[in-house]
Formats: C-alpha cells, sequence, structure tokens
C-alpha cells in the first residue's frame, strides 16, 4: 500500500507547494510560550538560515557547517530508549501517561528519529537550561484557571514556560444552550484573535503554536459579527463552509495578531498538524489505535480520505503560514516551522488508546489523538532544541533581555 500524494503538494519539503533529564517540553500545548535568557542561547556567527527552508545547520562546531532537513527521515529502532519514565517525571498528565495506566506493549518506546542527512542529538536538558532544576509552578500568579492556563520558573536560570489553552487562537464561545460538551456546537469570530493569549504573548521570547483537531466539531463561522457559515451545523439557510474555512481563517487571524503586536519581538514556531490514528471508527464511534510499531512509509494510505484530510489540513496552514512569514520579515520577525506532520503520520503507536485518563472526568477513553510521554513527541523537543542552536539569534535576545527581566 503506497501512500500517493499529488504533484503540487509539499510534505517534509519532498514536493512542490502550491504557492535523561527532565525534560521541560514534555506536553504537546496548543500555545507554548518561551522566556529565557541569553545564556541559553549559543554564541554564533553563522548566518540565520533560509525562513522559507526547513534546513537547518550541523550542531557540531568542530566541522564544517552542513545545511540538513531535519524533518526528512525514517523512525530507528533504539533500544536504549526512553530516556525518563512516568516514575522519573512527576510532570506528565494522566491523560498522556500510558505507563501509569497499565499499557502492556513498550515497543512504541524504542524508536527514535533519524534525518537523511545528518544526525539529530538527543535533547539534553543540560544544554537547554545549563542545569536540569526543578522548576516552581507558578500558573496561579498570573490566571485563576490553572488546569488550562500553566507556567513555570526555574530560579536558577530566570526561564519561564509557559502555556495558555486557547483552542482556535480566535474568541470563541459555546452556542448550544444545553451547555458544552464534546460535540456541542460553538461559535467561532474567526477575525478576532482570542485575548486569552494576545494580552499576555508580547512578554515571551519564543512562542510555539499549533492547533488542529478542534475544528473538525460543528462550528459557527462569524466575520464582523456576521454568521458567514458553519462547520457541521445542518441549520437551515447556513452555508455549510467546511473545517478548512474556519482553520484557514483562525491561522490567519493568529499570525496577523502576532505580527501587529507592537511589543512583540520574539521567535514564532508553527508546529505543523499533529494527525490523529483513528480505526475502525471514528473517536465517539468506537475508533480505536491499538498498533504497536511505526508505519513504514510504504503503509501510509491515501484511499478513500483516510490521510486526503491531514494533507489539506497541513497543506492549509502551511499556505498561511508562508504568507505570514512574507509579511513578518518585513517587519524584522521570524517565523520558522517545525514540519512534523508526516514525521507523526509514521507513528501509530504512539498513542494512548485507553490507558489514558481524562483530565475532566474519572474515566478511560480510547484517545488517538494525543500521545503516549514517553512517546514520539519527544522528537520535538530534539526539533526545537536543534533549531534553536543553529538561529544564531544572539542580537536578537540580547535586545529584549532587559525589556523581559
Amino acid at each position: 500500500m503506497t501512500m500517493k500524494f499529488p504533484a503540487n503538494e509539499v510534505l517534509n519539503g519532498k514536493y512542490t507547494t502550491r504557492t535523561t533529564a527532565k525534560s521541560v517540553f514534555l506536553v504537546p500545548f496548543t500555545l507554548l510560550l518561551i522566556m529565557l535568557p541569553l545564556s541559553l542561547m549559543r554564541s554564533s556567527r553563522e548566518p540565520t538560515p533560509e525562513i522559507s527552508s526547513v534546513s537547518v545547520s550541523s550542531l557540531d562546531n568542530n566541522t564544517e557547517v552542513k545545511q540538513c532537513n531535519i524533518f526528512s527521515g525514517r523512525w530507528m529502532h533504539n533500544p536504549a530508549a526512553p530516556y525518563y519514565s512516568n516514575e522519573t517525571c512527576h510532570w506528565i498528565i494522566d491523560q498522556q501517561n500510558c505507563l501509569k495506566f497499565g499499557r502492556p506493549d513498550r515497543e512504541y518506546l524504542h524508536w527514535r528519529w533519524k534525518p537523511d542527512e545528518c544526525e539529530l542529538p538527543l535533547f539534553n536538558a543540560t544544554r537547554f537550561l545549563n542545569l536540569v532544576s526543578e522548576p516552581e509552578d507558578v500558573s496561579h500568579k498570573y490566571s485563576s484557571d490553572v488546569v488550562y492556563f500553566k507556567r513555570y520558573f526555574y530560579h536558577d536560570y530566570n526561564f519561564t514556560l509557559g502555556n495558555l489553552w486557547s483552542p482556535y487562537f480566535v474568541r470563541s464561545s459555546d452556542a448550544d444552550p444545553r451547555g458544552h460538551t464534546y460535540n456541542s456546537i460553538m461559535k467561532l469570530y474567526v477575525d478576532e484573535a482570542d485575548e486569552a493569549w494576545t494580552s499576555l504573548v508580547e512578554n515571551f521570547d519564543i512562542v510555539i503554536i499549533s492547533s488542529g483537531q478542534w475544528f473538525f466539531r460543528p462550528l459557527l463561522f462569524y466575520e464582523e459579527g456576521k454568521l458567514v457559515g458553519c462547520n457541521k451545523c445542518r441549520i437551515d439557510n447556513v452555508t455549510d463552509l467546511t473545517h478548512l474555512y474556519g482553520y484557514k481563517k483562525a491561522f490567519r487571524t493568529a499570525f496577523r495578531a502576532l505580527s501587529s503586536l507592537e511589543n512583540y519581538k520574539g521567535v514564532t514556531f508553527l508546529r505543523t498538524f499533529s494527525p490523529a490514528h483513528f480505526e475502525n471508527g471514528d473517536w465517539n464511534k468506537g475508533g480505536r489505535c491499538v498498533r504497536t510499531m511505526p508505519f513504514t512509509k510504504q503503509e501510509m494510505r491515501l484511499e478513500d480520505g483516510a490521510v486526503e484530510y491531514i494533507l489539506e489540513m497541513y497543506v492549509t496552514q502551511v499556505e498561511e503560514f508562508r504568507e505570514a512569514q512574507r509579511v513578518a520579515t518585513k517587519r524584522g520577525l521570524e517565523f520558522l516551522m517545525m514540519n512534523t506532520t508526516e514525521i507523526m503520520l509514521l507513528r501509530p503507536d504512539g498513542h494512548p488508546n485507553n490507558y489514558g485518563h481524562s483530565k475532566d472526568k474519572n474515566m478511560t477513553l480510547n484517545d488517538c489523538v494525543h500521545w503516549c510521554l514517553p512517546g514520539p513527541v519527544d522528537t520535538w523537543n530534539e526539533f526545537l532544541l536543534y533549531m534553536l542552536d543553529t538561529m544564531g539569534s544572539e542580537a536578537f535576545f540580547s535586545s529584549k533581555l532587559e525589556r523581559v527581566f
């Protein structure tokens, strides 16, 4: 079974586009924010890699610098992994704590991403923080909602890690008079960025944004305060514009907000769409994810729309990102892409299935959207550190230190 991509699409730069220590990045956040001192960045006089490219340079300062597309490669068996567990890291939430809740197989833990052109160093918390330190949860100082709005402060290094919950990036509210449920209809004001994050983001040096699965639920789309269409609303005289309309508009609004904030001087990372792997049914119709091994690239399928929707979400993101990147560059901002969609598509074995517990209810569920920790998403930490370490952005961070701290 071969995965066939149209010739005019892109995944990981291979097609032409239409236009040990505790890790501080264990949970895949919707909006992840970082404030950090200059000492965490290496001194570098290397030119910044081309922003429109997914290539970054080799980390080895003792050898010739080599351009490397770290997002093109394959999953290799790695018996030494994982490098932490639920017993050594107490920050793993129950929803992703597969080991705690009895997942019996361990094969999914023993794989590591290997780029075709270079080596991807293991995530090294010592390199990232100079030394592993235990953070203080200071969420209560900034928000009354300490479940979805988290901040962790590393005193020894004047380092703040934050998670701001905004699943749509834009203003949203419940539209169902019966209240909020997993599949209730919601209102999205797709041209109004959510102040829950825009009011706070200017204080951060690095912003990582990602979103996706929430856009498949029933939604009403509003622009300039007026209803313009919906997704799966089944309301008479309201046009079904599909989830892609809201997805495109929301990312456009989020990127524009970041580019237009007067005091925001940070680096923005888009972590691309993370696919689900439900089989034999949707999430609410008995779908499960019981595989214990990664897909090979030959095993990925595009028949019957099984993977087509992933490609559509990915391309929609990339198109909005490219335009936002062009605008941001003119303002002197850096927009970079962590191109992980195809990489994660290869890991149907990495989800909790029924070995995670919902943070909202005392129940198990078949979860083929989120990822086990430890698990494949630990690779995102390695991508991020690699990209930060090759940015050569010393001057940028130096200009921010006095204001932030």
